[in-house]
């Protein structure tokens, strides 16, 4: 039970910043930018796995 508290405070750290990161990007390079749609992308696999937990 405390492992799995573990990696879900590690995945929303991880989901936090990338979210920072996917803003910043759209804000700076556009919403369709390679780099913002990357970010997107990835930020789903984690939202993905914090929900199966």
């Amino acid at each position: 039970m405390k492992i799995q508290k573990v990696e879900v405070n590690k995945l929303e750290d991880k989901i936090k910043g990338l979210r920072i990161r996917m803003v910043c990007n759209g804000q700076s390079k556009g919403l369709t930018h390679p780099d913002t749609i990357k970010y997107s992308q990835e930020l789903d696999v984690y939202l993905n796995k914090i929900q199966s937990l």
